[in-house]
């Protein structure tokens, strides 16, 4: 259940105390960056081992056209990267119009944009061609690495946990959340590698960027609010 503060009838306490997000950062950025030096210096062993499980992939999907179907449906709709931001926007407003938390909505805004800005960045700065197929079963634009998807699904499901956590949801609801916010994470990593717009380390990439990009921004907005 959400607690409403002493001072406002609408806007719940935030969840006190020091969230797990403060150590991921440290955590997550020596392997992300780690990634991204071998993925731009096309290191042979990363680069035999992302062709090797695409072609393997790729042959199951020109295999069976009905899961190829349906992994299209699920990457261009249901974990579009414009759907989870569309999802996160429904969140900024819910921000602004029942809790009055300008800041916070400003501050989750700004981190989408940071976090599509930092993703172009990267696909222009490392520029890693996308697996090219003489039957693909599925296009895509841009660079590979990162991947979008699987960047902005991470990003927007970590905003949201750390929100749910922030505003005192209770645990089964926020153990809800991480069940549909693992399944859409790994789930939309796994349509890319199955479509074969992708390699799997620029999955992995997207995966790491993303969740480190959820958690500077909720520890660096919780020290703004409450510095120490």
């Amino acid at each position: 259940m959400l607690t409403a503060r002493p001072d406002s009838p609408h806007r719940p306490r935030p969840h006190p105390g020091r969230g797990p997000h403060r150590a991921l950062p440290p955590a997550l950025a020596l392997p992300a960056l780690a990634l991204l030096v071998l993925v731009a210096l096309r290191w042979s062993p990363l680069m035999d081992l992302d062709a090797r499980i695409d072609l393997k992939l790729h042959m199951r999907a020109v295999a069976d056209p009905g899961l190829t179907h349906v992994n299209r449906v699920l990457t261009d709709w249901a974990w579009d990267p414009w759907t989870m931001r569309a999802l996160c926007a429904l969140v900024v407003i819910w921000l602004l119009v029942r809790q009055r938390e300008r800041a916070l909505a400003a501050w989750i805004a700004a981190t989408l944009l940071v976090a599509a800005l930092v993703q172009q960045g990267l696909k222009a700065a490392v520029g890693r061609p996308r697996p090219v197929w003489p039957d693909p079963v599925d296009s895509a634009h841009y660079a590979a690495f990162p991947s979008g998807h699987a960047m902005t699904a991470t990003v927007v499901c970590g905003l949201l946990l750390w929100l749910l956590r922030r505003y005192g949801a209770s645990r089964a609801a926020r153990r809800a959340a991480w069940t549909v916010a693992l399944v859409s994470v790994l789930g939309v990593g796994l349509t890319r590698l199955w479509l074969g717009v992708h390699w799997p380390s620029d999955v992995v990439g997207g995966w790491l960027l993303g969740a480190l990009t959820a958690a500077v921004s909720a520890a660096a907005y919780e020290r703004w609010e409450r510095p120490v």
